[in-house]
């Protein structure tokens, strides 16, 4: 069965009394009855399946569960109240005092602010290793390292991870590795078929695709899961039904949506690459991009994400910002109105000038994430807005 037609059908058909139901019902309940104390013994025992509290679990946000496991070929997945929620409850039931977490040196700034700001306190270390050396054993894995987290496509500069090399590395050196997937999705990357342990999204973006829910996945083997499925009962980071149905709603739509996004942002970045204007065009998808090669190995579609590193740096990122029309002026990614984002100002707001630096982040860069306009209409108000 293809990725598409899995999307519609798992977790839709839910039976309400004698009446198939077409959509999957919202159980906006915060807790479910038992029949007899032998039954609350039994879930206690975990003797058998059940609801018992929809902190633990909720039939509603399982179905998505189960809908985000099929399209990312795992085992199982888990909701979370955000991306970073997501993030947290894996780094805080994986790692342990005394372990090491390795990261891209480009990753999401605020993974970058869990690592450094977080886990040092509860005696847990981290290291950045340049995108580049990723793949290298002797650069990567140390006497105490536990776990490998990197992104790719990485924001914003796009720079793309050769996730197999990554995944083989890490399986041969006993370590966990886990992809943040958010900017692909299975749709263009299918991660966990390529060798990775975990797979974390930011469901806000690519999956839910309407800026009107935010949540995280995380997907995998249910072995895997479950030491975070334990830390989400314990922490609490758990999605609402309400939001989990909306999610799984614009799920249907995801492959549609992502590959037209495809096509307009490879559209967008060919007619602006060569701008005199623009120092860079950052996108996967450019024989010019450092990492295509790799990208054209892995991907089956390059993303909606382009980035711009504007030849007059900030003051004519701030310029461009100000002058757009159509593209709104906001954070975020994913969803079908195209967003302008300043990565100094937002996602990697607050990183000292070294750490921009090692991240390949410049000021002068805007990141754009290319909804279902037109492409015409699209290039025009960017045209504009470089004045």
């Amino acid at each position: 069965m293809g990725i598409r037609t899995r999307l519609v059908q798992v977790g839709e058909h839910v039976t309400a009394g004698d009446t198939p139901a077409l959509t999957p019902a919202i159980y906006e309940t915060t807790t479910f009855s038992m029949p007899s104390a032998a039954a609350l013994q039994a879930y206690q025992a975990r003797e058998r399946e059940g609801y018992f509290y929809t902190r633990y679990d909720n039939p509603t946000v399982v179905g998505v569960e189960q809908k985000i496991a099929s399209l990312d070929g795992a085992e199982a997945a888990l909701l979370f109240s955000s991306g970073q929620s997501a993030t947290t409850h894996t780094l805080l039931s994986l790692l342990k005092a005394g372990d090491e977490v390795v990261c891209s040196a480009a990753i999401y700034g605020g993974t970058h602010h869990l690592l450094t700001d977080l886990l040092p306190r509860l005696g847990i270390e981290h290291r950045f290793v340049p995108v580049d050396d990723l793949t290298r054993a002797d650069r990567v894995i140390g006497p105490r390292t536990r776990m490998v987290w990197f992104e790719s496509p990485i924001n914003p500069t796009l720079r793309c991870v050769d996730v197999r090399a990554v995944a083989a590395l890490c399986r041969a050196a006993g370590v966990i590795s886990v992809a943040d997937n958010t900017f692909a999705s299975a749709i263009n990357q299918p991660v966990l078929a390529y060798g990775v342990d975990l797979c974390m999204q930011s469901a806000t973006k690519y999956l839910n695709g309407h800026s009107d829910v935010t949540a995280g996945a995380v997907s995998g083997s249910t072995a895997m899961l479950a030491p975070i499925s334990h830390m989400r009962r314990l922490i609490g980071g758990v999605l609402d039904p309400i939001a989990a149905y909306n999610l799984g709603r614009g799920m249907k739509s995801l492959s549609l949506r992502v590959m037209q996004q495809n096509a307009t942002a490879l559209e967008v970045a060919r007619a602006l690459e060569g701008d005199p204007r623009i120092r860079q065009v950052y996108y996967p998808g450019l024989e010019s991009h450092p990492d295509h090669a790799v990208a054209r190995a892995q991907m089956c579609g390059f993303g909606g994400m382009v980035t711009l590193d504007l030849a007059d740096g900030e003051a004519a990122a701030f310029r461009f910002f100000d002058q757009l029309m159509l593209i709104q002026r906001a954070v975020s990614l994913g969803g079908v109105e195209s967003l302008c984002s300043l990565p100094t100002l937002s996602s990697h707001a607050g990183l000292t000038d070294e750490a921009l630096a090692l991240a390949g982040v410049s000021r002068g860069m805007v990141r754009l994430s290319l909804g279902l306009e037109e492409a015409d209409d699209i290039l025009a108000d960017i045209r504009q807005a470089l004045g």
